[in-house]
């Protein structure tokens, strides 16, 4: 099975700093083969027959040893990357790859009422664990951003469509 791990929260600044070589040893002495990384903001790409929980605790594990901290990881395999991508439900107005965002959950569950209209320009469409959301004027002053709340227990972690498109690349090769 090929898995995407979206580590949350490292390489921000100074602060939480975690060297992709780093990540791609850890994960490669778990055991999971042709280990790769995108970027400096915790993406990797790796296979293992082991299934999705266990990957995840394994991840969490290595990596607090590891980095010293904890780390959130939220997983996709391939097959829901590929769906994420495939669904692209703000394609025809998202202009911009890099203001085109996708927040992937750990977990399914209720999102948070929001009324998609009251964003205009912005958008947000929400699936079962990915809410996506087009912000043609960036992040920093975004209303639809500022209005989303985190679900209580629940982990997220955001990337922009470039990113995603790339990742789901790496898992063809």
């Amino acid at each position: 099975m090929v898995y995407i791990a979206l580590l949350r929260a490292i390489n921000l600044a100074a602060r939480r700093r975690v060297a992709m070589a780093d990540l791609r040893a850890w994960l490669t002495g778990l055991g999971y083969d042709d280990v790769r990384t995108l970027l400096q903001s915790g993406n990797a790409v790796f296979r293992t027959r082991k299934k999705a929980a266990s990957v995840r605790k394994e991840v969490e594990a290595v990596l607090e040893q590891g980095a010293g901290f904890h780390i959130d990881c939220v997983l996709r395999t391939a097959d829901e990357l590929r769906a994420v991508v495939a669904a692209d439900p703000l394609g025809a107005v998202a202009t911009n790859p890099s203001r085109y965002f996708v927040s992937f959950a750990d977990v399914a569950g209720e999102w948070p009422a929001i009324d998609p209209g009251a964003y205009e320009p912005e958008r947000v469409h929400l699936a079962e664990r990915e809410a996506y959301f087009w912000v043609p004027e960036g992040t920093q002053n975004s209303k639809v951003l500022a209005a989303f709340p985190a679900r209580p227990g629940q982990i997220t972690t955001v990337r922009n469509w470039n990113t995603v498109t790339k990742l789901l690349a790496m898992t063809e090769k």
